[in-house]
C-alpha cells in the first residue's frame, strides 16, 4: 500500500520532526491495541525508550495498561499461585 499526505497533514507534522508520520500512525495503532508497544516502537523506527519518550511528550503517558491485561495478569497470577 503506498499513501500519499494530504498538504494540510505536512504542514501540521513537519514541525514534529523526521518519521513523525510514522510515530504518530505507530502510536493510533498502539492507542487503538492493535499492536504491542514493542512492535509500535518497530514501525516507528524508534527503540524501546526513544518511542516511550516521544509518547510521554505527545500524550502525557508512555505505557498504557489497558484493563484486559491487567486482569490478564492478575488471573495468570492466581493461577500461577494456585499450582504453587
Amino acid at each position: 500500500m503506498n499513501t500519499q499526505l494530504l498538504d494540510k497533514f505536512e504542514e501540521v507534522l513537519e514541525p514534529l520532526g523526521n518519521h513523525s508520520v510514522e510515530f504518530f500512525l505507530a502510536a493510533s495503532l498502539y492507542h487503538a491495541q492493535k499492536i504491542s508497544f514493542k512492535r509500535a516502537a518497530e514501525l516507528a523506527g524508534l527503540s524501546f525508550e526513544d518511542f516511550q519518550f516521544r509518547l510521554k511528550e505527545h500524550f502525557n503517558t508512555g505505557y498504557i495498561l489497558f484493563k484486559e491485561t491487567v486482569n490478564d495478569d492478575i488471573q495468570n497470577s492466581d493461577t500461577f499461585i494456585a499450582a504453587s
